[in-house]
């Protein structure tokens, strides 16, 4: 089993894991690509005529042409009670997030070849105990243990951190 880091953004969501090095290069996180070969998958979901959900690109594609059948920018009602009404279904911001990362754990296993059953997730700094847990229960949602919920500030910082340390710290 391997853990994964996601940001699990508002436009788009990411996804990384740690990667020692074999080779004696030093060892640090790498974004995984998904199924499009991008790294950034867009934060959408979409309805198609058949009755079929797609997330990611092909969601955000169909914006324009379908807007009462795809969902973008859910993250911003994380914790609240508003939904969203896709075709016939009503979904909350919180299983739309879990269908994006669901989407984003699948690329995550196809990628690693192992299986994906635990993740840090980064939230904004400003998200409250309410949009927390909305967090958490969409991870839930999605199979994903989450081992910490991370401010992005903080993600950043201690990014920049491990690209910039010396090998005796």
């Amino acid at each position: 089993m391997a853990l994964i880091g996601i940001d699990l953004g508002t436009t788009n969501s990411l996804i990384a894991v740690w990667e020692e090095s074999s080779d004696g290069a030093k060892p640090g996180p790498r974004l995984i690509p998904n199924a499009t070969g991008s790294v950034l998958t867009p934060s959408a979901v979409s309805l198609l005529d058949d009755g079929v959900i797609v997330v990611g690109q092909a969601a955000y594609e169909r914006r324009l042409t379908h807007p009462g059948l795809t969902a973008t920018e859910f993250k911003r009602d994380m914790g609240s009670t508003r939904s969203y009404s896709i075709g016939k279904h009503t979904f909350s911001a919180e299983q739309l997030s879990a269908l994006v990362l669901n989407s984003l754990k699948s690329d995550a296993e196809a990628n690693l070849g192992v299986p994906i059953d635990a993740a840090v997730i980064s939230v904004p700094a400003y998200f409250n105990d309410n949009q927390r847990k909305a967090t958490l229960a969409a991870a839930d949602m999605a199979e994903l243990k989450v081992t910490r919920l991370i401010n992005e500030p903080t993600a950043a910082s201690l990014s920049y951190g491990i690209g910039h340390s010396s090998e005796d710290s």
